[in-house]
């Protein structure tokens, strides 16, 4: 099982997302360090647990458009592989983290107008360099009316786009630390497509979570509260499973 660290910035400081009700999102506290500036957090969850990869959601970006580059630049420059969920809503925009050395760029179901747009990001770019996410509250799809209501459907679309990395979150779950509620919809979409590599996360409680999730066929897990909540069992995994 994959382990894929997170970290939310808004404001250019690092913030704790809880439930995707941004508005109420606060600076981060956490005792892997006092510092709430990305890098410096970056490379504390580094010198803790090991991780080489690190996924951003940059509500700056997501919410006004503002994708802050120096700081995706300052992360690679310090040996990180990037996933990057900055808002992507067009072709240009993702080129432009590729350009920058971006490993993953997301595209969001929020934030991309429709299939079409996917169609084009997805022709114009290596298909190993792009994820689509797709974003959930409460098990409702976010997005514009052209992807229509159906999770399941939306992702048989998106994999018949030729999307190869998936990530299945619902914001919901974001912080709560209650399980993981897109557990069963996982195991559908791998019954769709064995190829394709499934990412999840929202509400991980322990390691047991992490075995149902394998169990359902899922390939990684974004982590975000474990980081900082002092979880022993996080520390405990096989170091194969913290890459």
């Amino acid at each position: 099982m994959r382990l894929i660290p997170v970290i939310d910035i808004l404001n250019r400081v690092v913030v704790r997302g809880v439930a995707g009700q941004r508005d109420q999102y606060r600076p981060i506290q956490s005792p892997l360090t006092d510092s709430v500036d990305p890098l410096t957090m970056a490379l504390a969850i580094r010198a803790k647990f090991g991780f080489e990869e690190l996924y951003v959601a940059d509500l700056d970006a997501i919410t006004r458009k503002q994708p802050d580059l120096a700081i995706y630049e300052a992360l690679r420059n310090h040996g990180f592989r990037l996933w990057i969920d900055a808002g992507i809503a067009s072709t240009a925009a993702a080129r432009e983290l590729v350009d920058l050395g971006v490993e993953r760029v997301i595209v969001g179901l929020e934030s991309c107008p429709g299939p079409d747009s996917l169609g084009e990001i997805l022709l114009s770019l290596p298909l190993d360099r792009v994820v689509f996410s797709l974003d959930l509250k409460e098990g409702v799809p976010l997005g514009s009316s052209a992807w229509g209501t159906l999770p399941l459907e939306i992702a048989r679309v998106v994999i018949e786009a030729g999307v190869t990395q998936l990530i299945v979150l619902d914001l919901a779950a974001v912080g709560v630390g209650r399980g993981v509620p897109t557990t069963e919809l996982c195991q559908q979409i791998r019954g769709l497509a064995r190829g394709v590599e499934i990412v999840t996360g929202g509400g991980l409680r322990d390691d047991r979570d992490l075995t149902h999730l394998e169990q359902a066929g899922v390939d990684g897990v974004l982590v975000a509260s474990a980081l900082h909540s002092q979880e022993t069992w996080l520390t405990k995994l096989p170091s194969s499973d913290l890459l």
